[in-house]
């Protein structure tokens, strides 16, 4: 495709917040209440942070994961020398419940040793909080535990509020 054709494609591409609402008016009513919830409570402790959407396709279009909305950005170091963009922070809804994930740390024990006694009923593993439903957790520490990635100066964060109201 040519210069012209990619550039057509990206601007009939549908943003991030367009893919994010299409994806949320998707779910299921209970739990797209949930993480209509978290998702405003993200951006109003982060305003104009950089959103993503993964759909969770693989280049043939099969679907091999759960949908992701993404929060932030920070490049990511591989021990081979190769470096990726990707986001901060990020929430999914999954069969179980909502995941949300917190991959800016390279201490996969940061979360639980932080966090984890404080939580409430939720696992915690490496990178990612799980739980059921946000009566199930204390949304205060969630909240700290986002607001610890998405704070000013933390990697190339734009910023995350910490004065966000329980949910």
């Amino acid at each position: 495709m040519g210069q012209f054709g990619m550039r057509y494609y990206a601007l009939m591409s549908p943003s991030p917040e367009q893919q994010i609402e299409s994806h949320l008016s998707s779910l299921p009513q209970s739990k797209q209440g949930e993480m209509r919830l978290l998702h405003a409570l993200i951006l109003e402790g982060a305003p104009g942070c950089e959103l993503w959407f993964l759909d969770g396709t693989n280049a043939e279009g099969r679907q091999i994961a759960n949908p992701n909305i993404g929060y932030g950005r920070y490049t990511i170091r591989y021990a081979n020398g190769t470096v990726r963009d990707w986001y901060q922070v990020g929430l999914s809804a999954t069969k179980s419940g909502i995941s949300v994930y917190i991959l800016d740390r390279e201490d996969k024990s940061f979360l639980a040793r932080t966090y984890g006694d404080r939580l409430g009923k939720a696992k915690i593993t490496g990178y990612c909080i799980s739980f059921k439903c946000l009566a199930d957790i204390d949304q205060d520490v969630l909240l700290a535990a986002i607001s610890a990635s998405l704070r000013p100066g933390n990697i190339k964060s734009t910023g995350y509020r910490s004065d966000l109201k329980k949910i």
